[in-house]
């Protein structure tokens, strides 16, 4: 594996909206602070900089899909919540509350996207990529037959979502999937625990890789993939 390790001192530093997180095994999955702490949510910073994924995804690019696209999320939430118990909640409570509710769409849109993004951040890494180790490396071999065929059914499952939206490794049950999302959908909402993501939107690889996603997803997922991140994941939901 890797990636090198997280401290605890900077994922409080970088949790999900703020300081505020869900403690596991050392580390902090993206949470949001509650409205008792901060009088709305805020974007959070990126875990690196962001020349950090160079050359795989350029500097050009994070600034675009994070300042822009990310915040865009995090600025309309604001705007649809204000006034709203909502306010009160975690980000991943906004979104799994809004999903059960068609006439909370536009809120479930820029919260899922919210927190889908900030989740995608941490799947990746500027020392990712190899092969991960342990318990998960067990389970990948075992739900599906080697490493191998890991990254050729997450490439195959991404390169085949239409549209825009998301893949997924996630534990179900006592093996690990690759499920794929359309737009803002995400495995929270049916209690599904995720390790990894992928955004297969064409903002997260346009700028540098055109319309050639099966390279993008090759790059990330030779070279990115945070194993660390997935292993403090699959501790999470075990």
């Amino acid at each position: 594996m890797n990636s090198t390790s997280f401290s605890r001192r900077s994922f409080l530093q970088t949790a999900l909206f703020g300081t505020a997180g869900l403690a596991f095994g050392g580390l902090l999955l993206p949470k949001s602070v509650s409205a008792e702490s901060a009088p709305a949510f805020n974007l959070p910073p990126l875990p690196y900089a962001e020349n950090a994924l160079e050359p795989y995804i350029s500097a050009k690019t994070l600034s675009f899909h994070y300042g822009k696209h990310h915040q865009a999320y995090v600025t309309n939430l604001n705007k649809l919540l204000q006034g709203s118990p909502l306010l009160e909640k975690s980000l991943e409570d906004v979104v799994i509350a809004s999903s059960k509710s068609p006439e909370q769409s536009a809120v479930f849109n820029n919260a899922a996207q919210a927190w889908n993004h900030t989740f995608y951040w941490y799947s990746l890494h500027p020392k990712g990529g190899g092969k991960p180790s342990g318990k998960l490396a067990n389970l990948i071999d075992s739900s599906f037959g080697s490493f191998d065929n890991f990254k050729q059914e997450f490439a195959k499952v991404a390169l085949g979502q239409f549209g825009s939206g998301w893949a997924w490794l996630v534990k179900q049950g006592d093996s690990l999937k690759i499920l794929k999302t359309s737009n803002a959908d995400t495995p929270i909402t049916q209690g599904i625990q995720p390790l990894l993501v992928l955004d297969v939107w064409e903002h997260a690889y346009y700028l540098d890789y055109q319309n050639k996603r099966a390279d993008y997803l090759t790059a990330c997922i030779e070279h990115l993939l945070n194993w660390e991140f997935a292993a403090a994941n699959l501790e999470k939901a075990s």
